[in-house]
């Protein structure tokens, strides 16, 4: 039987006999339920007038009158289920800039497919496809309270989870990431996004900080008195930065738990734009001068800039995930990579890669020079008892991670 005469398939684009050309190749692979559309319009009215809507539509982006990008706009109002592949003679940054619109709006993207089309391009997109699962309805994150957050300080409901950071090199771990959560006696285990831009709002963030950075340091010491030479990471936001006394209380913080500055990493995340920069810059100089480790966080995205580079001394650049996964493949991404590990080379930083998800984007490391690396490919944020174990595990599969020495 033949699987491919079942899926309908609507095809859109402004030139008659490119429709013809590729009407015909997707018949010789079996498609036979396939409506051609010269413009995006009337595509639109065939939607509307069929009572089944499209499996698939093919649909090229620079068109008269109608461009793919509006008629993108136009799938999303009606709910298009299917999936939607890309045909187009534009440059590559410009077809992912149209996939990642459509997938923002959670219209499902199978691909791209560059003119002119070839019988193999088509066959090897179109064998990937598999129809979208019905995704049930999520129900809404509980909002909370600022007191709700508050009390959850007070309280000590508040709980580190940690996830690990390896040497590219020869995969050794060298430290964590500490990643607060909230362990609601009510809701269960509460993710960060649901109470760190509350702290923000209601002026908690600072107090919440504390409590993650003393909870982390504690945990630290735990882990060398057993013999694990961990670093530590914790995030701090301009927030902390705005007090004068943060640099005091961090200090004296590592020297009550018998951490040395060598051990903490202060990850500055900075989700707005720095005011008055004279706090943080001293605040940020002190530590450092104490031989605290600073990095700059997500890099190339949100406030990180070249003027922080510049301006504050970072020991350590921390590449966004964004312009990590899937750089192998991605041009784009590949040259955002590149760059701010040059940059970061050239100043003498450690350079650590984030949102490593999958072998391909390990593989991709392997080449490039860079220092470390962190993503659940690797391994999931996860509480301190978990971490012992996880190392043996980790280890365990390093004979098939690494590079075979020549």
């Amino acid at each position: 039987m033949n699987k491919n005469a079942s899926i309908r398939i609507l095809l859109v684009d402004d030139e008659p006999l490119l429709l013809k050309l590729l009407a015909r190749k997707l018949t010789d692979l079996g498609f036979t339920s396939i409506t051609a559309c010269s413009s995006g319009a009337a595509a639109l009215v065939s939607i509307d007038s069929d009572q089944v809507p499209p499996d698939l539509i093919v649909s090229d982006l620079n068109m008269p009158e109608m461009d793919g990008i509006e008629f993108v706009r136009h799938l999303v109002e009606r709910r298009f289920a299917g999936s939607l592949v890309f045909l187009s003679g534009e440059d590559e940054r410009t077809l992912q800039s149209a996939e990642k619109l459509a997938r923002t709006h959670t219209l499902s993207v199978l691909g791209s497919l560059r003119k002119p089309v070839t019988p193999e391009a088509l066959r090897a997109l179109f064998d990937t496809w598999s129809p979208p699962l019905a995704v049930p309805m999520r129900p809404r994150k509980k909002a909370y309270t600022g007191d709700e957050v508050r009390t959850a300080i007070a309280k000590r409901e508040l709980i580190n989870y940690y996830q690990p950071k390896v040497a590219v090199a020869d995969g050794h771990v060298v430290g964590v990431e500490a990643l607060v959560r909230w362990r609601h006696p009510v809701d269960g285990m509460v993710y960060p996004d649901q109470f760190i831009g509350v702290a923000e709002a209601n002026g908690l963030i600072d107090d919440l900080t504390r409590v993650v950075l003393s909870d982390a340091l504690a945990q630290s010491r735990n882990w060398h008195d057993a013999g694990l030479a961990l670093r530590v990471a914790v995030n701090i936001s301009m927030d902390n930065l705005a007090s004068i006394d943060f640099a005091d209380f961090v200090i004296s913080q590592a020297a009550q738990a018998g951490v040395a500055a060598k051990d903490l990493v202060l990850e500055v995340t900075e989700s707005r734009l720095m005011g008055d920069q004279r706090v943080p810059l001293e605040i940020l100089t002190r530590l450092r001068l104490k031989r605290f480790r600073l990095s700059i966080d997500d890099f190339g995205t949100g406030h990180s800039s070249l003027s922080q580079l510049r301006d504050i001394p970072f020991d350590e650049l921390k590449i966004d995930q964004s312009f990590v996964h899937g750089a192998a493949s991605n041009n784009t991404a590949r040259a955002i990579f590149d760059a701010s590990l040059g940059l970061a080379q050239q100043l003498n930083m450690e350079i650590v890669a984030e949102g490593v998800e999958d072998q391909a984007d390990w593989d991709f490391l392997q080449s490039t020079g860079c220092h470390l690396a962190q993503g659940y490919f690797i391994a999931r944020p996860m509480p301190d008892a978990e971490i012992p174990g996880w190392i043996e595990t980790w280890q365990a599969r390093l004979g098939e991670l690494l590079p075979t020495p020549k």
